[in-house]
C-alpha cells in the first residue's frame, strides 16, 4: 500500500493471502490483515474533518470466496473479524473491542510473465454490522458516519505457485 509511505498518519496496512482454487472458476482465500486509522472507515476517502482522540489498530483473519464468471471479470466476498485496539494520541492503550468487516469486491484478474504473476483492480462495498466496545470519545466521532463504504478501491497484487 503506498499510503503506508505517508510522512504522518501512516495506516501500518499489511495484508498476506493464501489462496487456493477450487476448481478452474472458484477459490478459496484465507487473509491475514493488520493496520490502523485514525478516523471513521465509513468517512469520504481523504475528508479528515473529524478524527479520533487517538487510533484503532486492527489485527485479524479473514476468509473469502471467490468466483471467476467470465474471462477474467470476479467477485469475491470477504468475512474478516478483528481485534481493535484503541489508542490515544500518544500511543497508550485504553481499550479493546471486535468488528466484523465483510466486502464485496468486483473486479478483474489480468495473469502477467507466463501466468507466475497477477494484477486484480477492483471496486469493493465494505460493511461492518458489528463493531463493540469503543471508547466513548471514539464512539462519539464513529456515531457522525455509517457503518459502510461503497467504492472502495483496491489493487490486489500476487504470485501463482
Amino acid at each position: 500500500m503506498l499510503y503506508n509511505f505517508a510522512p504522518t498518519e501512516s495506516p501500518h496496512f499489511y495484508q498476506l493471502n493464501f489462496g487456493y482454487r477450487i476448481t478452474p472458476k472458484d477459490a478459496i482465500i484465507l487473509e491475514a490483515i493488520t493496520w490502523r486509522y485514525h478516523a471513521p472507515n465509513g468517512g469520504v476517502l481523504g475528508d479528515t474533518k473529524d478524527k479520533y482522540p487517538g487510533y484503532v489498530r486492527d489485527m485479524g483473519i479473514g476468509l473469502a470466496y471467490q468466483r471467476f464468471f467470465w474471462k477474467g471479470l470476479y467477485s469475491t466476498f470477504h468475512a474478516t473479524p478483528f481485534v481493535q485496539q484503541y489508542f490515544t494520541s500518544t500511543g497508550n492503550k485504553i481499550q479493546t473491542g471486535f468488528q466484523l468487516f465483510l466486502t464485496l469486491r468486483v473486479g478483474y484478474h489480468l495473469e502477467l510473465f507466463k501466468n507466475r504473476l497477477f494484477v486484480e483492480p477492483s471496486i469493493a462495498f465494505t460493511h461492518w454490522p458489528i463493531n463493540t466496545n469503543l471508547p466513548n470519545s471514539f464512539e462519539q466521532v464513529e456515531k457522525k458516519y455509517p457503518n459502510y463504504f461503497l467504492f472502495e478501491p483496491g489493487l490486489h497484487i500476487g504470485f501463482n505457485f
